[in-house]
């Protein structure tokens, strides 16, 4: 009789990704910001393991929407109090929190739960093109 065994990958440091949002659509930035934090550019990507890199996002602020989404897409978040329900077309989104945008657009491309928490946490999202973890040496990377 065969015995089969799991492959487990051992827990290893996360590397740094640098991303520049400038110019490109908002949805194709977060769907590869996505597959970056879960790791599954990797030979060892295990689904049910945080083995993916920690990513830097620069220039949020310059992140493009297509079509009528300036204008029609519309975010809500609600107090739980009567009349707590708040709309913010993203027009004025982008102009006031384009961090706060970029985020929800990645956050809702990760597992729920626990270990899409520990994923989400080593996002770091900035306006303008200056970040604070030179330090980390960060791999530049080009989205297509």
């Amino acid at each position: 009789m065969a015995v089969f065994k799991t492959y487990v990958p051992e827990p290893q440091e996360p590397g740094w990704v640098l991303i520049d949002a400038a110019g490109q659509p908002l949805g194709r930035v977060a769907s590869r910001i996505a597959a970056l934090l879960r790791g599954k550019h990797k030979p060892h990507f295990t689904p049910n393991m945080a083995v993916g890199d920690c990513v830097v996002v620069i220039n949020a602020d310059k992140v493009v929407l297509k079509g009528s989404k300036p204008r029609t897409k519309v975010y809500t978040r609600y107090s739980g109090y009567p009349g707590g329900l708040k709309r913010i077309p993203a027009s004025v989104m982008l102009a006031q929190k384009p961090v706060k945008m970029v985020e929800h657009a990645v956050k809702g491309m990760l597992p729920k739960g626990p270990l899409g928490r520990v994923m989400f946490r080593r996002l770091k999202v900035y306006a303008g093109p200056q970040h604070p973890h030179a330090a980390q040496k960060p791999v530049k990377m080009e989205v297509k």
